[in-house]
């Protein structure tokens, strides 16, 4: 098969599966199906209560003229015969009942003197016959009844619909009391036949009618209901966009007009709220961003303060007060935090503000993350497996950034040695990928989620730690402005998994957040 034909394949596939879904989650197509149903059954089951009165009425009634016809014949002719007549007799009998105006043919059967059974019919050798009456009612015909004050009759007359060759017939018999020939009648039914033919078709056609007059009417019910249900949705669909200020047009005193003003009255507290959780916000960020700058200045003078006291402690003449040292070595390392603190939350509230920008240059990876350990001292805890020559036009303090928190994150909470594996995509336009590998114990499966959360604590009971909380925050952020991305995991030869994903050349990013801020890729 070809790739032409798969992809085709696929298409109608596809394109079946949206006929499939369109077909059963259509509100508008169910409408007009629930009602042509509704409808459908409502004409089937009054023409079938049309047709089944219509049938009796039809067939009752040329039945009981027929009877009282036939009836009246025997009565006024073949009671005019002897008691046992000849064949003769009975063959012309036959002739002049069959002629009377109902037009039914005759079959009757006697005994001459000599005992013989003897027949007549209307129609000569090939008429009417005595095995064209069923046996069952010969044998009623025969019977003879008891008299009694509600039976005065020996015998009565009987009848019974047949199907001949798909032909319709009546058929009916009697004795003549008080002695004489039995009488058989057949006729016809096809021309009544043919009536309720006719009558079933016309039904079928109103029905047919009514069908597509449902259809019809539905539809524009369907287009009545929906139109104000697809304005919803659209308006639904924009609230989600974001477009708080989505509203509907109202109108009328029905179900869907309170669903109306429901959704604007829903849209107007929720852009409301919005616009509180907004300013609310921007009053937080504007908070931290003047603390972190009023902070600064004192922490300066502090910061100095504690930079003498650092250098008086690691002098050898031993001026400091060895009652008070472990004091002052508490000041110098809780006043490097609070400023590590400090830097991180401006740091933090560039990115809020969209602010932060990149400064792109040519970096060779292995040198970068070289200088990086070497800054910092970690030369002896870190294996660097990265070739050099690996290039990519990235924002080298950020990068700086984000290895200095990946690799000192996986030093503080996991094991050395630590491995940092440099390797580039093969793919045209492939990533520049960095994993960071500890030999610790590995990160739980319930902080995975949450390693990258500001502030998070991985332990509730150890709520203060030597870090800000905020590192692998703002090394995610730094990621994400040049389009990459940081994820974690956990080694299945033990240890944590810290993966960096940047593209070879960040040069589009740049630009952007030159005209509008930081890209939350």
């Amino acid at each position: 098969m070809t790739d032409r034909q798969e992809g085709f394949r696929g298409w109608a596939a596809d394109r079946k599966g949206a006929v499939s879904r369109l077909r059963f989650t259509s509100l508008r197509l169910r409408l007009v199906v629930v009602f042509g149903l509704v409808a459908l059954t409502a004409a089937v089951s009054a023409s079938g209560i049309a047709y089944w009165l219509n049938r009796e009425a039809v067939l009752t009634r040329t039945q009981d003229a027929v009877l009282r016809d036939f009836q009246q014949e025997m009565q006024n002719r073949a009671g005019a015969l002897p008691v046992h007549p000849t064949q003769d007799e009975l063959q012309r009998t036959a002739g002049q009942m069959a002629n009377s105006s109902q037009r039914f043919s005759v079959l009757l059967v006697g005994e001459d003197t000599g005992g013989k059974v003897v027949y007549g019919n209307s129609g000569g050798l090939s008429g009417f016959a005595l095995d064209d009456v069923p046996t069952s009612l010969r044998k009623a015909v025969d019977k003879q009844q008891k008299m009694s004050d509600s039976n005065k009759s020996a015998y009565h007359l009987y009848w019974q619909r047949v199907v001949d060759h798909g032909t319709p017939y009546l058929v009916a018999g009697t004795r003549l009391i008080g002695g004489g020939p039995t009488g058989y009648m057949m006729k016809s039914l096809e021309p009544e036949a043919k009536d309720l033919n006719s009558l079933a078709w016309s039904l079928g056609i109103a029905t047919g009618l009514a069908l597509i007059g449902s259809a019809l009417l539905a539809q524009a019910a369907a287009t009545t209901v929906l139109k104000p249900v697809h304005r919803l949705g659209v308006a639904a669909r924009r609230l989600g966009e974001g477009k708080l200020d989505t509203r509907l047009r109202v109108s009328g005193t029905d179900e869907l007009a309170d669903l109306s003003r429901t959704f604007n009255d829903a849209a107007e507290a929720l852009e409301k709220r919005v616009d509180d959780m907004a300013a609310r916000d921007d009053a937080s960020r504007r908070f931290v961003a003047d603390m972190s700058h009023e902070l600064r200045t004192p922490l300066t003078a502090i910061t100095a303060v504690t930079e003498i006291l650092e250098e008086e402690l690691e002098a050898e003449s031993g001026s400091i007060d060895p009652m008070i040292e472990p004091a002052v070595r508490l000041v110098v390392s809780e006043t490097r935090r609070l400023n590590d603190l400090v830097e991180n939350l401006m740091e933090v509230t560039r990115f809020d503000a969209g602010t932060a920008r990149l400064v792109l240059d040519d970096v060779d990876i292995a040198d970068q993350i070289t200088a990086c350990i070497d800054a910092r001292a970690w030369l002896d805890a870190v294996d660097l497996d990265a070739e050099r020559g690996i290039h990519a036009r990235l924002d080298p303090r950020r990068l700086d950034v984000i290895l200095a928190n990946l690799i000192g994150n996986a030093l503080k909470h996991g094991g050395s040695p630590v491995r940092v594996s440099v390797r580039m995509e093969q793919e045209v336009g492939g990533d520049l990928v960095i994993a960071v590998r500890d030999h610790g114990p590995g990160i739980p499966e319930d902080v995975l989620p949450h390693v990258f959360d500001r502030f998070y604590k991985a332990s509730a009971s150890r709520p203060r730690s030597e870090g800000s909380g905020l590192g692998l925050s703002i090394a995610t952020e730094n990621a994400r402005i040049h389009g990459g991305s940081i994820t974690a995991a956990n080694s299945p030869e033990g240890g944590a998994v810290f993966t960096l994903r940047l593209p070879r050349d960040a040069s589009e990013l740049a630009e952007e957040t030159k005209d509008g801020g930081a890209k939350d890729a």
